[in-house]
Protein backbone atom coordinates (compact mmCIF):
# COMPACT_ATOMS: atom_id res chain seq x y z
CA UNK A 1 0.00 0.00 0.00
CA UNK A 2 1.68 3.56 -0.79
CA UNK A 3 2.89 4.92 2.26
CA UNK A 4 0.84 8.37 1.82
CA UNK A 5 -2.41 6.23 1.41
CA UNK A 6 -1.76 4.26 4.82
CA UNK A 7 -0.77 7.46 6.45
CA UNK A 8 -4.08 9.22 5.73
CA UNK A 9 -6.10 6.10 6.52
CA UNK A 10 -4.19 5.66 10.07
CA UNK A 11 -3.02 8.95 11.89
CA UNK A 12 0.15 9.08 13.54
CA UNK A 13 -0.49 9.26 16.89
CA UNK A 14 -2.65 5.64 16.20
CA UNK A 15 0.00 4.03 14.37
CA UNK A 16 2.20 5.38 17.26
CA UNK A 17 -0.04 4.04 19.71
CA UNK A 18 -0.56 0.68 17.68
CA UNK A 19 3.24 0.26 17.67
CA UNK A 20 3.76 0.74 21.36
CA UNK A 21 1.22 -1.70 22.11
CA UNK A 22 2.82 -4.15 19.69
CA UNK A 23 6.36 -3.77 21.17
CA UNK A 24 5.00 -4.05 24.72
CA UNK A 25 2.56 -7.03 24.43
CA UNK A 26 4.67 -9.43 22.19
CA UNK A 27 8.12 -9.37 24.12
CA UNK A 28 6.13 -10.05 27.46
CA UNK A 29 5.16 -13.49 26.69
CA UNK A 30 7.64 -14.58 24.64
CA UNK A 31 10.69 -13.11 26.43
CA UNK A 32 9.43 -14.38 30.25
CA UNK A 33 12.05 -15.25 32.78
CA UNK A 34 12.47 -19.22 32.93
CA UNK A 35 14.46 -19.11 35.82
CA UNK A 36 12.37 -20.68 37.72
CA UNK A 37 12.31 -23.85 35.10
CA UNK A 38 16.35 -23.96 35.00
CA UNK A 39 16.54 -24.23 38.54
CA UNK A 40 14.36 -26.85 38.88
CA UNK A 41 15.90 -28.66 35.68
CA UNK A 42 19.28 -28.02 37.73
CA UNK A 43 18.42 -29.42 40.91
CA UNK A 44 17.24 -32.44 39.19
CA UNK A 45 20.85 -33.09 38.13
CA UNK A 46 20.74 -31.77 34.23
CA UNK A 47 23.09 -29.42 32.85
CA UNK A 48 20.82 -25.74 31.96
CA UNK A 49 23.07 -25.67 29.08
CA UNK A 50 20.10 -26.87 26.70
CA UNK A 51 17.57 -23.84 28.98
CA UNK A 52 16.26 -21.19 27.05
CA UNK A 53 16.80 -18.39 29.73
CA UNK A 54 13.42 -16.50 28.60
CA UNK A 55 10.22 -18.48 27.01
CA UNK A 56 10.75 -19.34 23.36
CA UNK A 57 8.28 -20.47 20.72
CA UNK A 58 6.92 -24.04 21.32
CA UNK A 59 6.68 -24.91 17.60
CA UNK A 60 9.18 -27.61 17.82
CA UNK A 61 7.56 -29.51 20.94
CA UNK A 62 6.70 -33.18 20.52
CA UNK A 63 4.18 -33.92 24.00
CA UNK A 64 3.93 -30.50 25.75
CA UNK A 65 1.21 -27.72 24.33
CA UNK A 66 2.72 -25.84 21.19
CA UNK A 67 2.79 -22.75 23.18
CA UNK A 68 5.69 -20.20 24.28
CA UNK A 69 7.91 -22.36 26.73
CA UNK A 70 11.02 -22.63 28.80
CA UNK A 71 12.19 -25.89 27.45
CA UNK A 72 14.20 -27.08 24.12
CA UNK A 73 13.48 -30.46 22.55
CA UNK A 74 16.35 -31.65 24.17
CA UNK A 75 15.13 -30.43 27.60
CA UNK A 76 11.49 -32.12 26.80
CA UNK A 77 12.87 -35.79 26.01
CA UNK A 78 14.99 -35.45 29.26
CA UNK A 79 12.23 -35.06 31.09
CA UNK A 80 10.13 -37.48 29.16
CA UNK A 81 12.99 -39.70 30.46
CA UNK A 82 12.41 -38.00 34.69
CA UNK A 83 8.66 -38.58 34.21
CA UNK A 84 8.94 -42.28 33.49
CA UNK A 85 11.62 -42.94 36.63
CA UNK A 86 9.64 -40.75 38.91
CA UNK A 87 6.21 -43.50 37.81
CA UNK A 88 8.75 -46.59 38.29
CA UNK A 89 10.06 -45.30 41.55
CA UNK A 90 6.64 -44.24 43.55
CA UNK A 91 5.55 -47.75 42.32
CA UNK A 92 8.61 -49.03 44.35
CA UNK A 93 8.13 -47.12 47.08
CA UNK A 94 4.32 -47.24 47.20
CA UNK A 95 4.63 -51.94 47.01
CA UNK A 96 7.47 -51.39 49.44
CA UNK A 97 5.52 -52.26 52.58
CA UNK A 98 4.47 -55.44 50.93
CA UNK A 99 7.84 -56.33 50.02
CA UNK A 100 9.13 -55.75 53.57
CA UNK A 101 6.23 -57.61 54.95
CA UNK A 102 6.30 -60.70 53.27
CA UNK A 103 10.24 -61.12 53.15
CA UNK A 104 10.50 -60.18 57.04
CA UNK A 105 7.24 -62.59 57.82
CA UNK A 106 8.73 -65.18 55.79
CA UNK A 107 11.76 -65.44 57.37
CA UNK A 108 10.08 -64.78 60.93
CA UNK A 109 8.02 -67.94 60.61
CA UNK A 110 10.78 -70.27 58.73
CA UNK A 111 13.05 -69.71 61.68
CA UNK A 112 10.37 -70.12 64.36
CA UNK A 113 9.15 -73.35 62.53
CA UNK A 114 12.67 -74.86 62.33
CA UNK A 115 13.14 -74.45 66.05
CA UNK A 116 9.57 -75.84 66.24
CA UNK A 117 11.74 -78.96 64.99
CA UNK A 118 14.73 -79.23 66.60
CA UNK A 119 13.02 -78.27 70.25
CA UNK A 120 10.70 -81.13 69.72
CA UNK A 121 13.85 -83.94 68.73
CA UNK A 122 15.73 -82.05 71.82
CA UNK A 123 12.60 -82.62 74.11
CA UNK A 124 12.52 -86.15 72.98
CA UNK A 125 16.25 -87.01 73.07
CA UNK A 126 16.49 -85.73 76.63
CA UNK A 127 13.10 -87.18 77.67
CA UNK A 128 13.79 -90.73 76.70
CA UNK A 129 17.24 -90.68 77.60
CA UNK A 130 15.95 -90.33 81.32
CA UNK A 131 13.26 -92.48 80.99
CA UNK A 132 14.67 -96.05 78.85
CA UNK A 133 18.07 -95.07 78.91
CA UNK A 134 20.20 -97.27 76.98
CA UNK A 135 17.18 -98.89 75.64
CA UNK A 136 16.79 -95.30 73.45
CA UNK A 137 20.52 -94.53 72.81
CA UNK A 138 20.74 -97.92 71.44
CA UNK A 139 17.91 -97.47 68.83
CA UNK A 140 18.08 -93.17 68.53
CA UNK A 141 18.39 -93.53 64.94
CA UNK A 142 14.67 -94.85 64.32
CA UNK A 143 13.70 -91.47 66.15
CA UNK A 144 16.35 -89.26 64.59
CA UNK A 145 15.23 -90.34 60.83
CA UNK A 146 11.82 -89.77 61.60
CA UNK A 147 12.84 -85.56 62.18
CA UNK A 148 15.58 -85.81 59.29
CA UNK A 149 12.02 -86.87 57.13
CA UNK A 150 9.94 -84.15 58.84
CA UNK A 151 12.85 -81.08 57.96
CA UNK A 152 12.86 -82.64 54.45
CA UNK A 153 9.36 -82.60 54.06
CA UNK A 154 8.88 -78.37 55.36
CA UNK A 155 11.52 -77.51 53.38
CA UNK A 156 9.58 -78.31 50.48
CA UNK A 157 11.14 -81.75 49.80
CA UNK A 158 8.89 -84.11 47.51
CA UNK A 159 8.06 -86.41 51.04
CA UNK A 160 4.71 -87.79 51.99
CA UNK A 161 4.11 -87.29 55.75
CA UNK A 162 1.78 -90.51 55.79
CA UNK A 163 4.48 -92.39 54.58
CA UNK A 164 6.73 -91.26 57.17
CA UNK A 165 5.32 -91.69 60.06
CA UNK A 166 3.94 -95.09 58.96
CA UNK A 167 7.56 -95.99 58.01
CA UNK A 168 8.43 -94.59 61.59
CA UNK A 169 5.73 -96.56 63.40
CA UNK A 170 7.10 -99.94 61.30
CA UNK A 171 10.21 -99.45 62.29
CA UNK A 172 9.67 -98.62 66.03
CA UNK A 173 6.86 -101.70 66.64
CA UNK A 174 10.12 -103.77 65.71
CA UNK A 175 12.28 -102.75 68.16
CA UNK A 176 9.47 -102.19 70.97
CA UNK A 177 8.19 -106.10 70.25
CA UNK A 178 11.85 -107.11 70.39
CA UNK A 179 12.27 -105.37 73.75
CA UNK A 180 9.09 -106.45 75.33
CA UNK A 181 10.13 -110.25 74.79
CA UNK A 182 13.68 -110.23 75.53
CA UNK A 183 13.70 -113.56 76.16
CA UNK A 184 12.70 -114.70 72.09
CA UNK A 185 15.15 -114.42 69.39
CA UNK A 186 13.56 -112.80 66.50
CA UNK A 187 14.68 -113.11 62.56
CA UNK A 188 14.33 -110.51 60.29
CA UNK A 189 11.65 -112.57 58.84
CA UNK A 190 9.55 -113.05 62.11
CA UNK A 191 9.58 -109.38 62.55
CA UNK A 192 8.42 -108.79 58.90
CA UNK A 193 5.48 -111.35 60.00
CA UNK A 194 4.83 -108.78 63.44
CA UNK A 195 4.59 -106.04 60.89
CA UNK A 196 1.99 -107.65 58.73
CA UNK A 197 -0.37 -108.30 62.11
CA UNK A 198 0.72 -104.15 63.23
CA UNK A 199 -2.49 -102.70 61.57
CA UNK A 200 -4.95 -105.15 62.68
CA UNK A 201 -3.10 -105.93 66.45
CA UNK A 202 -3.21 -101.84 67.00
CA UNK A 203 -0.38 -102.37 69.23
CA UNK A 204 0.02 -98.48 69.83
CA UNK A 205 -3.04 -97.98 70.54
CA UNK A 206 -4.97 -95.27 68.71
CA UNK A 207 -2.04 -93.24 69.01
CA UNK A 208 -0.10 -93.36 65.68
CA UNK A 209 -3.90 -92.24 63.80
CA UNK A 210 -4.17 -89.04 66.54
CA UNK A 211 -0.33 -88.33 66.08
CA UNK A 212 -0.28 -88.80 61.95
CA UNK A 213 -3.46 -86.38 61.89
CA UNK A 214 -1.85 -83.57 64.06
CA UNK A 215 1.29 -83.48 62.46
CA UNK A 216 0.47 -83.46 59.39
CA UNK A 217 -2.48 -81.20 59.66
CA UNK A 218 0.29 -78.72 61.36
CA UNK A 219 3.28 -79.05 59.05
CA UNK A 220 0.92 -79.09 56.23
CA UNK A 221 -0.01 -75.66 56.88
CA UNK A 222 3.57 -74.47 58.04
CA UNK A 223 4.90 -75.62 55.09
CA UNK A 224 1.77 -74.22 52.53
CA UNK A 225 2.17 -70.89 54.94
CA UNK A 226 6.11 -69.85 54.59
CA UNK A 227 5.61 -70.71 51.02
CA UNK A 228 2.52 -68.52 50.38
CA UNK A 229 4.84 -65.63 52.30
CA UNK A 230 7.27 -66.48 50.16
CA UNK A 231 5.35 -66.24 46.65
CA UNK A 232 3.86 -63.03 47.98
CA UNK A 233 7.47 -61.85 48.21
CA UNK A 234 8.37 -62.80 44.40
CA UNK A 235 4.62 -61.87 43.23
CA UNK A 236 5.61 -58.44 44.51
CA UNK A 237 9.20 -58.08 43.58
CA UNK A 238 7.87 -58.85 39.91
CA UNK A 239 4.40 -56.72 39.52
CA UNK A 240 6.14 -53.86 40.71
CA UNK A 241 9.34 -54.04 38.03
CA UNK A 242 6.63 -52.38 35.06
CA UNK A 243 8.07 -51.14 32.13
CA UNK A 244 6.18 -47.57 30.78
CA UNK A 245 4.91 -47.97 27.32
CA UNK A 246 5.07 -44.97 25.24
CA UNK A 247 1.73 -43.70 25.89
CA UNK A 248 1.59 -43.72 29.36
CA UNK A 249 5.53 -42.11 29.20
CA UNK A 250 3.64 -39.39 27.16
CA UNK A 251 0.90 -39.15 29.52
CA UNK A 252 3.18 -38.96 32.60
CA UNK A 253 5.28 -36.31 30.81
CA UNK A 254 2.19 -34.04 30.09
CA UNK A 255 1.03 -34.57 33.76
CA UNK A 256 4.27 -33.83 35.88
CA UNK A 257 6.39 -31.87 33.45
CA UNK A 258 4.37 -29.87 30.80
CA UNK A 259 3.57 -27.22 33.38
CA UNK A 260 7.44 -27.11 34.14
CA UNK A 261 7.81 -26.26 30.82
CA UNK A 262 5.57 -23.72 30.55
CA UNK A 263 7.16 -21.87 33.57
CA UNK A 264 4.60 -22.76 36.22
CA UNK A 265 7.06 -25.45 38.27
CA UNK A 266 4.60 -25.62 41.55
CA UNK A 267 1.46 -26.55 39.49
CA UNK A 268 0.27 -29.73 40.15
CA UNK A 269 -1.81 -32.10 37.91
CA UNK A 270 -5.65 -32.25 38.70
CA UNK A 271 -6.43 -35.04 40.77
CA UNK A 272 -8.71 -36.44 38.42
CA UNK A 273 -5.86 -36.22 35.07
CA UNK A 274 -3.38 -38.03 37.32
CA UNK A 275 -6.67 -40.84 37.69
CA UNK A 276 -6.66 -41.36 34.39
CA UNK A 277 -3.31 -41.21 33.50
CA UNK A 278 -2.35 -43.94 36.24
CA UNK A 279 -4.98 -46.05 35.53
CA UNK A 280 -4.12 -46.20 32.11
CA UNK A 281 -0.17 -46.51 32.75
CA UNK A 282 -1.90 -49.51 35.32
CA UNK A 283 -4.57 -51.16 33.62
CA UNK A 284 -2.80 -54.86 33.28
CA UNK A 285 -1.27 -54.70 37.00
CA UNK A 286 -4.80 -53.87 38.13
CA UNK A 287 -5.88 -57.10 36.97
CA UNK A 288 -4.48 -58.62 39.75
CA UNK A 289 -6.87 -57.59 42.16
CA UNK A 290 -9.19 -60.43 42.55
CA UNK A 291 -7.00 -63.83 42.12
CA UNK A 292 -4.36 -60.98 44.68
CA UNK A 293 -7.68 -60.48 47.12
CA UNK A 294 -7.89 -64.48 46.71
CA UNK A 295 -4.05 -64.81 47.78
CA UNK A 296 -4.60 -62.59 50.84
CA UNK A 297 -7.52 -64.25 51.77
CA UNK A 298 -5.98 -67.64 51.71
CA UNK A 299 -2.95 -66.13 53.97
CA UNK A 300 -4.96 -65.10 56.05
CA UNK A 301 -7.21 -68.00 56.71
CA UNK A 302 -4.20 -70.70 57.50
CA UNK A 303 -2.57 -68.63 59.38
CA UNK A 304 -6.03 -68.70 61.74
CA UNK A 305 -5.40 -72.47 61.22
CA UNK A 306 -2.29 -72.70 62.52
CA UNK A 307 -3.09 -70.16 65.22
CA UNK A 308 -6.32 -73.04 65.94
CA UNK A 309 -6.61 -76.53 65.30
CA UNK A 310 -3.69 -76.90 63.56
CA UNK A 311 -1.36 -75.46 65.99
CA UNK A 312 2.37 -75.92 64.60
CA UNK A 313 3.90 -75.52 68.47
CA UNK A 314 1.28 -77.90 69.82
CA UNK A 315 2.26 -80.74 67.05
CA UNK A 316 5.64 -80.57 67.42
CA UNK A 317 5.19 -80.28 71.17
CA UNK A 318 3.17 -83.50 71.43
CA UNK A 319 5.57 -85.77 69.08
CA UNK A 320 7.08 -86.71 72.16
CA UNK A 321 4.86 -87.72 73.94
CA UNK A 322 2.59 -89.52 72.28
CA UNK A 323 5.27 -91.46 70.60
CA UNK A 324 5.84 -92.39 74.67
CA UNK A 325 2.53 -92.70 75.19
CA UNK A 326 2.34 -95.52 72.17
CA UNK A 327 5.66 -97.13 73.31
CA UNK A 328 3.72 -97.85 77.38
CA UNK A 329 0.69 -98.60 75.48
CA UNK A 330 2.48 -101.81 74.02
CA UNK A 331 3.93 -102.28 77.00
CA UNK A 332 1.20 -102.24 79.25
CA UNK A 333 -0.29 -104.87 76.44
CA UNK A 334 2.59 -106.20 75.73
CA UNK A 335 0.97 -110.19 76.94
CA UNK A 336 -2.08 -110.26 74.96
CA UNK A 337 0.00 -108.65 71.65
CA UNK A 338 2.59 -111.03 71.94
CA UNK A 339 -0.13 -113.85 72.47
CA UNK A 340 -1.55 -112.51 68.97
CA UNK A 341 1.62 -112.48 67.04
CA UNK A 342 2.61 -116.10 68.26
CA UNK A 343 -0.52 -117.48 67.14
CA UNK A 344 -0.14 -115.30 63.48
CA UNK A 345 3.38 -116.02 62.96
CA UNK A 346 4.50 -118.99 65.32
CA UNK A 347 6.80 -119.14 68.31
CA UNK A 348 9.52 -117.65 68.03
CA UNK A 349 13.29 -119.12 68.67
CA UNK A 350 14.04 -118.84 72.39
CA UNK A 351 17.14 -116.90 73.46
CA UNK A 352 19.54 -118.40 75.88
CA UNK A 353 20.21 -116.87 79.37
CA UNK A 354 16.80 -114.58 79.14
CA UNK A 355 14.43 -113.92 81.24
CA UNK A 356 11.03 -112.21 80.54
CA UNK A 357 9.99 -108.86 82.14
CA UNK A 358 6.58 -108.36 83.24
CA UNK A 359 4.70 -105.80 82.23
CA UNK A 360 5.48 -103.78 85.68
CA UNK A 361 8.77 -103.92 85.40
CA UNK A 362 8.66 -102.24 82.10
CA UNK A 363 6.72 -99.61 83.00
CA UNK A 364 8.05 -99.17 86.27
CA UNK A 365 10.82 -96.53 85.16
CA UNK A 366 8.43 -94.46 82.87
CA UNK A 367 8.24 -90.93 84.27
CA UNK A 368 5.18 -88.34 83.94
CA UNK A 369 5.46 -86.30 80.74
CA UNK A 370 3.06 -83.04 79.88
CA UNK A 371 2.44 -80.74 77.23
CA UNK A 372 2.30 -76.74 77.97
CA UNK A 373 -0.44 -75.31 78.83
CA UNK A 374 -1.92 -71.60 76.99
CA UNK A 375 -0.71 -69.92 79.29
CA UNK A 376 2.81 -71.19 79.10
CA UNK A 377 3.72 -71.43 75.71
CA UNK A 378 7.00 -71.38 75.06
CA UNK A 379 9.08 -68.58 73.60
CA UNK A 380 11.89 -69.99 71.47
CA UNK A 381 14.94 -68.79 70.73
CA UNK A 382 13.29 -66.95 67.98
CA UNK A 383 12.48 -64.31 70.23
CA UNK A 384 7.97 -64.68 70.02
CA UNK A 385 5.67 -67.51 70.07
CA UNK A 386 2.72 -68.74 67.50
CA UNK A 387 0.24 -66.77 68.59
CA UNK A 388 2.28 -63.39 68.57
CA UNK A 389 3.48 -64.10 64.91
CA UNK A 390 0.15 -64.88 63.41
CA UNK A 391 -1.43 -61.49 65.38
CA UNK A 392 1.15 -59.76 63.98
CA UNK A 393 0.80 -61.15 60.48
CA UNK A 394 -3.09 -60.88 60.33
CA UNK A 395 -2.49 -57.30 60.95
CA UNK A 396 -0.16 -56.77 57.65
CA UNK A 397 -2.72 -58.63 55.97
CA UNK A 398 -5.46 -56.88 56.25
CA UNK A 399 -4.56 -53.62 54.58
CA UNK A 400 -3.19 -55.68 51.52
CA UNK A 401 -6.52 -56.47 49.86
CA UNK A 402 -7.34 -54.49 46.84
CA UNK A 403 -3.97 -53.21 46.78
CA UNK A 404 -3.25 -53.31 43.04
CA UNK A 405 -6.52 -51.55 41.75
CA UNK A 406 -6.35 -48.67 44.32
CA UNK A 407 -2.54 -48.35 43.08
CA UNK A 408 -3.54 -45.34 41.43
CA UNK A 409 -5.69 -43.66 44.04
CA UNK A 410 -2.20 -44.06 46.36
CA UNK A 411 -0.01 -42.53 44.08
CA UNK A 412 -2.43 -39.40 43.49
CA UNK A 413 -3.23 -38.76 46.72
CA UNK A 414 0.65 -37.93 47.34
CA UNK A 415 0.81 -34.35 47.64
CA UNK A 416 4.09 -34.64 45.62
CA UNK A 417 2.06 -36.32 42.51
CA UNK A 418 -1.02 -34.68 42.59
CA UNK A 419 -2.76 -31.65 43.45
CA UNK A 420 -5.62 -32.32 46.44
CA UNK A 421 -8.90 -33.55 44.88
CA UNK A 422 -10.28 -30.46 46.50
CA UNK A 423 -8.41 -28.07 44.79
CA UNK A 424 -9.88 -28.69 41.07
CA UNK A 425 -9.52 -24.73 40.09
CA UNK A 426 -5.85 -24.17 40.74
CA UNK A 427 -4.09 -27.51 39.40
CA UNK A 428 -2.79 -28.09 35.41
CA UNK A 429 -5.48 -30.03 33.71
CA UNK A 430 -3.08 -30.57 30.79
CA UNK A 431 -3.19 -27.74 28.70
CA UNK A 432 -3.22 -24.76 31.22
CA UNK A 433 -4.05 -23.96 34.37
CA UNK A 434 -7.82 -25.03 35.47
CA UNK A 435 -10.36 -27.55 36.33
CA UNK A 436 -10.19 -30.92 34.54
CA UNK A 437 -13.36 -32.17 32.62
CA UNK A 438 -13.79 -35.98 31.55
CA UNK A 439 -14.83 -38.53 33.73
CA UNK A 440 -12.62 -40.69 35.63
CA UNK A 441 -12.17 -44.18 34.33
CA UNK A 442 -12.81 -47.58 35.77
CA UNK A 443 -10.33 -50.11 36.70
CA UNK A 444 -8.58 -52.39 34.93
CA UNK A 445 -7.61 -53.25 31.17
CA UNK A 446 -11.29 -53.30 29.52
CA UNK A 447 -12.40 -50.07 31.12
CA UNK A 448 -9.47 -47.68 29.45
CA UNK A 449 -11.66 -47.99 26.12
CA UNK A 450 -12.88 -44.05 26.99
CA UNK A 451 -9.58 -43.37 28.90
CA UNK A 452 -8.65 -39.58 27.90
CA UNK A 453 -5.15 -39.63 28.84
CA UNK A 454 -3.49 -43.08 27.99
CA UNK A 455 -4.07 -44.96 24.71
CA UNK A 456 -4.41 -48.80 25.78
CA UNK A 457 -4.14 -51.43 23.28
CA UNK A 458 -6.92 -54.16 25.08
CA UNK A 459 -6.89 -56.30 22.39
CA UNK A 460 -3.00 -57.65 23.40
CA UNK A 461 -3.49 -58.18 26.90
CA UNK A 462 -0.23 -58.26 28.91
CA UNK A 463 1.71 -61.47 29.66
CA UNK A 464 3.29 -60.98 32.25
CA UNK A 465 0.36 -60.00 34.08
CA UNK A 466 -1.12 -63.31 33.12
CA UNK A 467 1.98 -65.59 34.58
CA UNK A 468 1.47 -63.63 37.74
CA UNK A 469 -2.30 -64.66 37.67
CA UNK A 470 -1.65 -68.32 37.16
CA UNK A 471 1.13 -67.95 39.97
CA UNK A 472 -1.48 -66.50 42.58
CA UNK A 473 -4.14 -69.11 41.76
CA UNK A 474 -1.47 -71.70 42.12
CA UNK A 475 -0.42 -70.84 45.40
CA UNK A 476 -3.95 -69.84 46.63
CA UNK A 477 -5.01 -73.71 45.51
CA UNK A 478 -1.95 -75.50 48.25
CA UNK A 479 -3.47 -72.64 50.48
CA UNK A 480 -7.13 -73.68 50.69
CA UNK A 481 -5.88 -77.49 50.81
CA UNK A 482 -3.42 -76.46 53.41
CA UNK A 483 -6.52 -75.14 55.05
CA UNK A 484 -8.08 -78.97 54.68
CA UNK A 485 -5.11 -80.50 55.95
CA UNK A 486 -4.68 -81.65 52.22
CA UNK A 487 -0.96 -81.50 50.81
CA UNK A 488 -1.82 -80.52 46.76
CA UNK A 489 1.45 -82.91 45.95
CA UNK A 490 -0.11 -86.16 47.82
CA UNK A 491 -3.77 -85.38 47.32
CA UNK A 492 -4.82 -88.83 46.81
CA UNK A 493 -2.69 -90.52 50.18
CA UNK A 494 -3.33 -87.68 52.17
CA UNK A 495 -7.81 -88.21 51.84
CA UNK A 496 -7.56 -91.25 51.94
CA UNK A 497 -5.83 -91.40 55.47
CA UNK A 498 -9.11 -88.99 56.63
CA UNK A 499 -6.47 -85.63 57.24
CA UNK A 500 -9.34 -83.11 55.77
CA UNK A 501 -10.65 -80.51 58.38
CA UNK A 502 -14.23 -81.09 56.49
CA UNK A 503 -17.40 -82.46 58.16
CA UNK A 504 -15.81 -85.92 58.76
CA UNK A 505 -12.98 -84.47 60.01
CA UNK A 506 -11.27 -84.94 63.49
CA UNK A 507 -10.42 -82.99 66.42
CA UNK A 508 -8.01 -83.78 69.37
CA UNK A 509 -9.75 -82.31 72.40
CA UNK A 510 -6.28 -84.00 74.29
CA UNK A 511 -3.60 -81.11 72.36
CA UNK A 512 -5.77 -78.52 71.70
CA UNK A 513 -8.27 -76.60 74.58
CA UNK A 514 -11.54 -75.56 74.01
CA UNK A 515 -13.45 -78.59 71.75
CA UNK A 516 -14.25 -80.11 74.84
CA UNK A 517 -14.37 -83.92 74.91
CA UNK A 518 -14.86 -85.60 71.28
CA UNK A 519 -14.06 -88.91 70.65
CA UNK A 520 -14.84 -90.51 67.13
CA UNK A 521 -15.81 -94.11 67.12
CA UNK A 522 -12.79 -96.35 66.94
CA UNK A 523 -12.03 -100.16 66.79
CA UNK A 524 -9.34 -102.46 66.53
CA UNK A 525 -10.24 -104.85 63.89
CA UNK A 526 -9.83 -108.85 65.06
CA UNK A 527 -7.15 -110.44 64.18
CA UNK A 528 -8.29 -112.93 61.31
CA UNK A 529 -6.09 -114.95 58.96
CA UNK A 530 -8.46 -114.83 56.40
CA UNK A 531 -8.86 -110.77 56.58
CA UNK A 532 -6.03 -109.18 53.76
CA UNK A 533 -3.14 -107.93 55.86
CA UNK A 534 -0.61 -104.95 54.41
CA UNK A 535 1.91 -106.08 52.12
CA UNK A 536 5.65 -107.10 53.69
CA UNK A 537 7.82 -104.20 53.88
CA UNK A 538 11.62 -104.19 51.73
CA UNK A 539 13.54 -104.59 54.26
CA UNK A 540 17.13 -103.04 53.50
CA UNK A 541 19.35 -103.43 56.10
CA UNK A 542 22.79 -102.26 54.16
CA UNK A 543 20.48 -98.80 52.90
CA UNK A 544 18.95 -96.37 54.74
CA UNK A 545 15.28 -96.93 55.15
CA UNK A 546 14.47 -93.53 53.88
CA UNK A 547 14.99 -94.83 50.32
CA UNK A 548 11.91 -96.74 50.37
CA UNK A 549 9.92 -94.12 51.45
CA UNK A 550 11.27 -91.79 48.83
CA UNK A 551 10.37 -94.74 46.58
CA UNK A 552 6.85 -94.66 47.64
CA UNK A 553 6.50 -90.98 47.69
CA UNK A 554 7.41 -90.88 43.91
CA UNK A 555 4.90 -93.42 43.57
CA UNK A 556 1.99 -91.86 45.17
CA UNK A 557 2.86 -88.75 42.68
CA UNK A 558 3.02 -90.69 39.64
CA UNK A 559 -0.21 -92.85 40.32
CA UNK A 560 -2.45 -89.64 39.06
CA UNK A 561 -0.51 -90.17 35.56
CA UNK A 562 -0.93 -94.01 35.59
CA UNK A 563 -4.46 -93.58 35.93
CA UNK A 564 -5.22 -90.83 33.08
CA UNK A 565 -3.01 -93.08 30.96
CA UNK A 566 -5.00 -95.96 31.64
CA UNK A 567 -8.04 -93.95 30.70
CA UNK A 568 -6.53 -92.55 27.59
CA UNK A 569 -6.12 -96.49 26.66
CA UNK A 570 -9.14 -98.09 27.17
CA UNK A 571 -10.89 -95.43 25.55
CA UNK A 572 -8.86 -95.53 22.51
CA UNK A 573 -9.83 -99.34 22.69
CA UNK A 574 -13.04 -98.22 22.80
CA UNK A 575 -13.56 -96.49 19.78
CA UNK A 576 -11.73 -98.92 18.25
CA UNK A 577 -14.04 -101.62 18.90
CA UNK A 578 -17.16 -99.38 18.62
CA UNK A 579 -17.51 -100.01 14.95
CA UNK A 580 -17.80 -103.88 15.82
CA UNK A 581 -20.88 -103.35 18.54
CA UNK A 582 -22.95 -102.17 15.48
Amino acid sequence: MDTRLYAQKYPPVLLCTLAALSWTCGPVTAGRSCSETRHVYAEKGYSTNTAPLTQISGEHLRLCPQDYTCCSSQMEETLAHQSETDFLSAIDDTSQFLLTTFTQRHRKFDEFFRELIDLSEKSMNQMFTKTYGRLFTQNANVFQELFVELRRYYSGGSVSLTEVLSEFWSRLVERVFSLVNPQYQFSDEYLECVNKHAEQLQPFGDLPRKLGLQVSRAFIAARALVQGLATGRDIVNKAAKLSAGAGCVRALMRQWYCPLCRGMPSLRPCHALCLNVMKGCLANTADLDTEWNNFIDALYQVSEKLEGPFNMELAADSISVKVSEGIMHMQENSIATSTKVFQGCGNPRPAPGRSRRSPKESGGNRRPFRTFSPEEKPTTAAGTNLDRLVSELKERLRPMRGFWVSLPHTICNNKNMAADVTNEDRCWNGQTRGRYLPDVTGDGLMSQINNPEVEVDMARPDVRTRQLIMELRVATNRLKHAQAGQDTDFMDSEVEEGSGSGGGGERYSDDWPGYGPYSPPYSKPPLNPQTPIKPPRVRDRTGSKWNRSKGRSISAVSRPAFFSLAVLFWLSVLVTVAPMWR
